[in-house]
């Protein structure tokens, strides 16, 4: 009896010694971890301008737009024209590991001047209201 309560122990406390030391990826990002953004213009049908994105400033005001952007999950978007902008966010989780990249492609609505915004690999749709919308397309487009 004494020897089965035993190995109970002791694989009770390595089944959670196992749990806990698990590095399991999150879904969720932490903005502050927002290293650079890389970003695509696209104009007509070609990509016409390719920028990186790195400076602090700049970069801050990234992380407080990317913060305010309404998500819908599990959304499949069709959109009737090509995007105006694609962008890849590169974020440094751990020094150790290499970047995890995130790719978001951008609509600038001229008639209700909001963005539109959709993350392909969550399946997620994304809106950023007029002003944000606005400090967005300033920040990407308009180096």
């Amino acid at each position: 009896m004494k020897r089965n309560l035993a190995i109970l122990s002791i694989f009770t406390i390595y089944l959670i010694t196992l749990i806990g030391c698990s590095n399991e990826d999150t879904e969720e990002f932490d903005l502050n971890q927002l290293t650079r953004v890389d970003v695509q213009i696209f104009t007509g049908e070609n990509s016409d301008n390719e920028t990186i994105v790195t400076e602090k400033e700049k970069m801050k005001a990234l992380r407080g737009l990317f913060a305010r952007i309404k998500w819908e999950q599990n959304f499949k978007a069709e959109m009737a024209r090509k995007e105006d902008v694609k962008t890849t966010l590169f974020f440094n989780f751990d020094k150790n590991m290499p970047e995890r990249l995130f790719e978001y492609i951008i609509w600038f609505n001229q008639g209700e001047a909001s963005a539109t915004i959709i993350d392909r690999e969550n399946n997620t749709l994304g809106t950023l209201e007029k002003e944000d919308a606005q400090k967005l397309r300033d920040i990407l487009v308009n180096n």
